[in-house]
């Protein structure tokens, strides 16, 4: 498909459809009704789904969707891992421009010795759910926040386990994200079956959730329960194995349960679908499906090759504009934040590092560039980084003389990494395989990644790929100047950068409220601080403050500010009164 053809399809069905669907409203004074958008998303995820080629399980309600939409095979992630992947698509800013590019910020202190901290983004940035409620959206997150810095509580309308679009006002657009942890790493572990692992937790404001780690929407309430593992795909079915694994019985098995996932999970996203259909939104709704990074193999998450870096996107236009079509552009998750804005018709922020690819503001030109970033993965610490054009990869390691392979106790549960340890070990393992596990690696690679798709030969010392070298390199120095990131920066520095010198995490300031007759007006001396306020104390929602209000005498306020980045101010509650 040319990459002009949804910028111009677009628009035609804002203004077409919904006045077509617009019921006794006069021709002349009808209103474009805003689109729903529905994001759902899921974890580990390479292109191992039929309608990206890879037909080893079925995935009926996947396959429907990318029969009515529109497929994106080119989409890569920011990184090989969830969270900073998840602040990209949040902020539309590089996680290595802001802080956010190493492994869980707020973990691991006791084997890095830093202090736990946030990414701190420029003080204008706001998340773009915040930017959609701010454009009149019902925002929901149902369940995820793992977004290197703590959510104001400006950013959701929602944000729980029990988050959902039927909460909203009558006629409210909404934007909602369901996430779906079927298909994270975590479900090749050994026992299968009934993935009771563990309880996690998390605060969304001033209230904490817990889940757990198997989990489906229910058919009534979108709300997350436990359920029974389903066998979806033979265990005698034999699984096409990548070459940097063994293809022995304890690799197939860990296939087997990562394709069982998959299909499990298309059975959640199918619940979530009906639940549309059924409220009759379907064709009122730009639907969007992909992965938060590649796939969860060894060898593949955490990693910035293709593999760790690729994963599926499905987008499907209300009726079916498009449908069974193919966008081939780069798409790149720092695309996201100002591709939503566009498709509601607003301008993307001018600090947003990303493009649109949708919309009345979709870029004019194709991507032709991705860039990844590699740091540190929980209590191991890298530092590579990587741009990618249509065919060729660059990656550019500043640690060279560090080993590839970095012994993740997480990863290591999986039974094919342990194989792969325990084949090492006794020597067993072919030269394609013990590439990962290398003492050492080059400062510079280069990729052909269109006829050596698992990044397997070098090209980088080859005269023949000189040109193409000196291009990449050049396109690195260039990204890596403009968003101001500096690989070698150790992280105590990056923390120290982040909180200006100072040794304890910045705060917002509190909110000052003033009154002019029945006026409330408030301010923070924090620059950028997002501020919320409540006047009903029993509401669920914080109200994002952007202009002075009208409130009923003798009422209370509750008011709460918070930078990203920063801790949040004090709750202030004052009491309202008129003499």
């Amino acid at each position: 498909m040319k990459p002009n053809h949804i910028k111009t399809y677009l628009p035609l069905l804002l203004t077409i459809v919904f006045l077509v669907a617009c019921k006794n409203v006069k021709k002349e004074e009808a209103q474009v009704k805003p689109l729903n958008i529905l994001w759902l998303v899921t974890e580990d995820m390479g292109a191992y789904i039929p309608p990206f080629g890879d037909n080893t399980v079925a995935t009926p309600n996947l396959s429907r969707l990318a029969k009515e939409g529109v497929i994106y095979p080119n989409l890569y992630s920011t990184s090989g891992v969830c969270a900073p992947s998840r602040a990209a698509i949040a902020t539309g800013m590089y996680p290595s421009s802001i802080g956010a590019n190493h492994m869980r910020t707020t973990s691991y202190t006791a084997v890095t010795g830093l202090p736990k901290y946030d990414a701190v983004p420029p003080s204008e940035v706001k998340m773009i759910s915040e930017l959609m409620r701010m454009n009149g959206y019902y925002c929901t997150n149902n369940y995820k926040t793992d977004y290197q810095f703590a959510a104001p509580i400006t950013a959701w309308d929602e944000s729980s386990p029990y988050a959902h679009w039927r909460n909203r006002g009558k006629d409210q657009p909404f934007f909602a994200v369901f996430n779906f942890t079927d298909t994270h790493e975590s479900g090749l572990f050994e026992p299968y079956g009934h993935r009771n692992i563990e309880t996690r937790h998390y605060q969304s404001g001033d209230r904490s959730y817990s889940w757990k780690t198997k989990t489906k929407p229910s058919a009534a309430k979108g709300r997350m329960t436990e359920t029974e593992t389903t066998i979806h795909i033979s265990r005698d079915t034999k699984f096409k194995v990548p070459p940097y694994l063994v293809d022995n019985e304890v690799t197939q098995r860990d296939l087997w349960k990562l394709y069982n996932n998959i299909a499990e999970m298309d059975k959640q996203v199918g619940a979530v679908l009906k639940q549309l259909e059924e409220d009759g939104l379907l064709e009122n709704t730009i639907i969007m499906f992909y992965g938060d990074h590649g796939g969860p193999l060894p060898r593949e998450k955490r990693l910035i090759y293709d593999s760790g870096l690729n994963t599926p996107m499905i987008v499907r236009f209300p009726n079916k504009v498009k449908a069974g079509t193919k966008f081939n552009n780069l798409v790149s998750f720092v695309d996201f934040a100002p591709t939503l804005l566009s498709l509601i018709n607003q301008e993307p922020k001018s600090y947003m590092q990303g493009e649109a690819f949708l919309g009345n503001y979709q870029s004019k030109k194709p991507r032709k560039y991705i860039h990844a970033a590699a740091d540190r993965f929980d209590g191991f610490t890298d530092a590579i980084r990587a741009v990618r054009d249509n065919q060729f990869k660059y990656i550019r390691n500043y640690r060279p003389e560090q080993g590839y392979y970095l012994p993740v106790a997480y990863r290591e549960k999986i039974p094919a990494m342990q194989e792969l340890l325990k084949l090492k070990s006794e020597g067993k393992l072919n030269e394609i395989q013990m590439q990962w596990f290398r003492e050492n690696k080059p400062k510079e690679e280069l990729f052909d990644c269109k006829n050596d798709p698992y990044e397997l030969n070098n090209l980088a010392e080859k005269p023949e790929y000189k040109e193409k070298l000196v291009e990449l390199r050049n396109e690195m120095d260039r990204w890596l100047a403009e968003i101001k990131d500096n690989p070698s920066l150790p992280e105590k520095e990056l923390v120290a950068k982040l909180w200006n010198g100072k040794k304890t995490k910045p705060v917002t300031a509190n909110p000052l409220i003033t009154f002019e007759s029945d006026t409330v007006i408030i301010n923070c001396p924090t620059e950028g601080a997002s501020i919320g306020y409540k006047t009903d104390p029993k509401a669920k929602t914080w109200q994002i403050y952007t202009q002075p209000f009208q409130v009923a005498a003798n009422s209370k306020i509750m008011v709460k500010a918070h930078r990203i980045g920063f801790e949040p101010s004090k709750t202030i509650t004052t009491e309202i009164s008129k003499k």
